[in-house]
């Protein structure tokens, strides 16, 4: 992994760059116990034990300064030009490194909307403080918010390569699992099935493993992330998945739908194909539409407004999020302006990102229809990292 924490850090100099920021502090301590979410990015997996100041400057100045015992690790990643250990304490050699650099600004992981651009502890940052009184870079702290999401957003072609991977293992899950399914299995029975699966290939699961996979048999099942139960899929009904895996460090994040076809029927009931090809034609709609510079909620509503037009009822979540490290992986999304999602909607796409398309709606009697597929947006518009369900499977 250091050779992407190499490539993360120096991206970071780019990002810095053009936001005309002059220099990023990632500020930590004892992060085994509360680690900063950007950490993976700009350090790796590995635990940083002091307190530690991560420094990227402007100008291209990359400097760990951190404790001795952990000095000779930061050194082994290759990404920062200075390493500077320390013994008693931190304060003396932070104040002068930022004196020496001189920033008129310097951006600290706070934000009020986005999680993973919020990593800084209150106690951290008081500490900050104390450390910089008398100094005039006290007055200078800005949020650190707009280079966090460009620099998770804009994925590398290394970690790309890492998505593309995990998705194509979860592809190659479902087609066992398709292959697998009976009338009359539990959800617990196939969520089991699907974890073997994973398992199987050394994989991780990309979310807690209560409720990855969520599978969803028939209209009574609780949609969302409450977890398999014991409910039982007959025929007549929809069976739903929500599933990812967790592959080298990436995820994927991927809903079917499979329908079981009732006694007599050779085809799926006219309901039933039209739920399904309507949620295929928002996803559709939404990803044709994906260009940089257009705005998360631009890219909601049009996936929204092909299910409310054809008269279904409005999905209360967003259409979309971020994904990468995580499967909810921060910075903007596809979502509505709500109250709950703050700015995130509002921010525009880049080149790079990653984002899930996950409209659904629920069909009375039958069950929910949820599919989900991942893409990445290019120069050109999106293109799709998974291989869309286009067409309903029946069983």
């Amino acid at each position: 992994m250091s050779d992407l924490v190499q490539d993360k850090v120096a991206q970071a100099v780019q990002i810095l760059q053009e936001k005309e920021v002059d220099l990023w502090l990632t500020f930590v301590r004892e992060t085994m116990l509360a680690a900063d979410p950007i950490l993976p990015l700009i350090y790796g997996e590995g635990d940083l034990t002091w307190h530690s100041a991560l420094l990227i400057s402007r100008s291209g100045e990359r400097i760990a300064i951190v404790g001795h015992y952990e000095a000779e690790a930061v050194q082994r990643l290759g990404a920062y030009t200075q390493v500077i250990p320390y013994h008693h304490g931190i304060g003396d050699v932070l104040r002068e490194r930022i004196a020496a650099l001189d920033p008129r600004q310097i951006a600290v992981n706070t934000s009020l909307s986005d999680p993973l651009a919020d990593g800084l502890t209150h106690g951290m940052y008081r500490y900050l403080l104390n450390i910089l009184a008398d100094t005039p870079y006290a007055n200078r702290l800005v949020p650190s918010e707009e280079i966090i999401h460009a620099l998770v957003g804009r994925k590398t072609e290394g970690e790309l390569a890492r998505i593309r991977a995990a998705v194509e293992a979860t592809e190659e899950i479902f087609i066992e699992t398709f292959n697998f399914l009976r009338p009359g299995q539990s959800e617990r029975e196939i969520a089991a099935f699907m974890q073997q699966r994973a398992a199987g290939r050394g994989l991780g699961l990309a979310w807690s493993a209560e409720n990855c996979p969520a599978v969803n048999a028939g209209p009574d099942s609780p949609i969302g992330h409450s977890g398999p139960t014991d409910l039982r899929i007959q025929r007549g009904q929809i069976l739903h998945f929500d599933f990812g895996v967790r592959k080298d460090g990436f995820c994927s994040d991927i809903q079917r739908v499979v329908y079981f076809l009732a006694e007599g029927e050779s085809q799926p009931p006219p309901e039933v194909q039209r739920g399904f090809d309507v949620v295929v034609e928002a996803i559709q709609k939404a990803a044709q539409a994906m260009k940089p510079g257009l705005l998360g909620y631009e890219v909601d509503a049009i996936a929204r407004r092909v299910v409310t037009q054809a008269g279904y009822e409005e999905y209360m979540y967003g259409t979309g999020h971020q994904l990468g490290r995580r499967a909810h992986d921060g910075g903007g999304m596809l979502g509505p302006l709500w109250e709950r999602y703050g700015d995130s909607p509002k921010k525009p796409l880049e080149v790079g990102q990653v984002y899930t398309l996950e409209p659904g709606l629920m069909l009375p009697g039958r069950g929910y229809i949820g599919l989900e597929e991942d893409v990445v947006v290019t120069a050109h518009g999106a293109e799709f990292l998974s291989r869309p369900q286009q067409e309903l499977i029946c069983l």
